[in-house]
């Protein structure tokens, strides 16, 4: 079984992280997802967060081009919460507070987020909409979200204009596709939020590019009987900065092997075939350069909590949770449609059920990960105790960060 209680102190709730883009589709902040189906949640989550070092080292941390960094956190407040006279000093650097639209704004409420505000915290507003009832907020708050499905494409336009004597910064929120991110941008959004990047942008007829071509014989080698860590490395012989990527990542942190392993087939006998078949996959998924990063990391978070659930079940191949949740996104990383994609790569027929319908042992850990990650924490159907599913998650960002640095070019 892996063992993912290095992750270090345990949370008694269930934990995940959503991100917030900017224009150029960079992560900038990112929202904490918690369960919140009892009066406690929320002040068990503000004690972690006043408290804990684990949500700053863990959920707000990013790998970008190499380099690690602290990116801040939305948390949204209940009205319980934010008039509580026990309410936690965070750290207004790493934390902006989510005012949330359903709430009873009362002049007690509406004074009391004048003070958060001259406190130095960042306020945001989520789930508005056009109501006198919210005016004493918007001269209050820094970032409103705008939920694009509720209020609708066509009558933003209008609530924009009207809106922009208040100097805010607009979130438009459930952007679900790259049409509407498009229109959002255009409208003067600065931030946006949404599932736009589980959806792939179709283009008909598209081929898998050559550069993908040497990693997929690769796989099909690695998947062969007859396969000798000697035939493997004849194949990617004449390609040496593919060797060079796959020792590199070999010989870095995730891995902490005490000497330097300098060929590919030395790798081989060390890690076996499947290890190394997950590290031809990680390179056919991160070598495309037209993408936000922040999707390579869903990718790998996604597929490194497939293979530790596996692993924490005692299932047969976890290699093959890891490879399902690896390449929930391939569709989208490479915009084509799922089922043209999986005739061109060589995958078990267990692997493309999963991937095509959530069907099998494979697709029971994905459809659960998939609803994790949304924060649809009542929706699993836990198979394990609910805290080895954050353990797990928080094991994967960490991990997926560990993999994001080996694999930067500017390391």
């Amino acid at each position: 079984m892996t063992d993912i209680m290095d992750t270090g102190e345990s949370l008694d709730l269930l934990l995940a992280r959503q991100p917030v883009f900017n224009k150029s589709q960079d992560v900038v902040a990112y929202l904490l997802l918690y369960r919140g189906n009892d009066d406690k949640a929320p002040k068990t989550l503000n004690d972690h967060l006043a408290t804990s070092s684990v949500i700053l080292n863990t959920y707000a941390s990013i790998c970008e081009e190499g380099e690690v960094r602290s990116l801040p956190c939305y948390i949204k407040l209940t009205d319980k919460t934010l008039m509580a006279e026990d309410f936690p000093e965070l750290p207004k650097e790493h934390f902006i507070l989510e005012i949330l639209g359903h709430s009873k704004i009362t002049p007690e409420f509406v004074e009391r987020v004048r003070a958060l505000g001259q406190q130095g915290y960042r306020l945001a507003l989520s789930d508005y909409k056009p109501d006198p009832k919210f005016e004493p907020l918007l001269n209050l708050i820094h970032i409103l979200k705008l939920d694009v499905q509720t209020l609708g494409l066509d009558n933003l336009p209008d609530l924009v204009r009207d809106l922009r004597p208040y100097h805010l910064e607009l979130l438009a929120d459930k952007v679900e596709n790259q049409e509407e991110l498009r229109k959002c941008h255009e409208l003067g959004f600065s931030l946006f939020q949404g599932y736009f990047l589980s959806k792939p942008e179709q283009v008909k007829g598209k081929k898998l590019g050559s550069s993908k071509v040497l990693l997929l014989q690769m796989m099909v080698e690695l998947q062969s009987p007859q396969a000798t860590a000697q035939s493997v490395e004849q194949l990617v012989i004449n390609d040496p900065l593919l060797t060079y990527r796959i020792l590199r990542v070999v010989n870095s942190a995730a891995f902490n092997f005490q000497r330097e392993i300098e060929s590919l087939s030395h790798a081989i006998s060390l890690l076996g075939f499947d290890q190394i078949r997950k590290w031809v996959s990680l390179f056919l998924v991160t070598d495309t350069q037209d993408k936000p990063e922040e999707l390579t990391r869903c990718m790998l978070v996604r597929g490194r909590m497939c293979e530790v659930l596996a692993e924490m079940l005692g299932r047969d191949q976890p290699i093959n949770n890891f490879i399902t949740g690896l390449f929930s996104k391939l569709d989208v990383l490479l915009d084509m449609e799922m089922p043209d994609l999986l005739e061109q790569v060589p995958l078990q027929a267990d692997v493309k059920a999963a991937l095509l319908n959530h069907e099998g042992q494979l697709g029971q850990i994905l459809e659960q990960v998939c609803q994790y990650e949304e924060g649809n924490f009542d929706h699993i159907g836990l198979l394990l105790d609910e805290n080895y599913y954050e353990m797990a998650y928080r094991h994967s960002l960490s991990w997926a960060q560990q993999v994001m640095q080996s694999l930067s070019d500017n390391k």
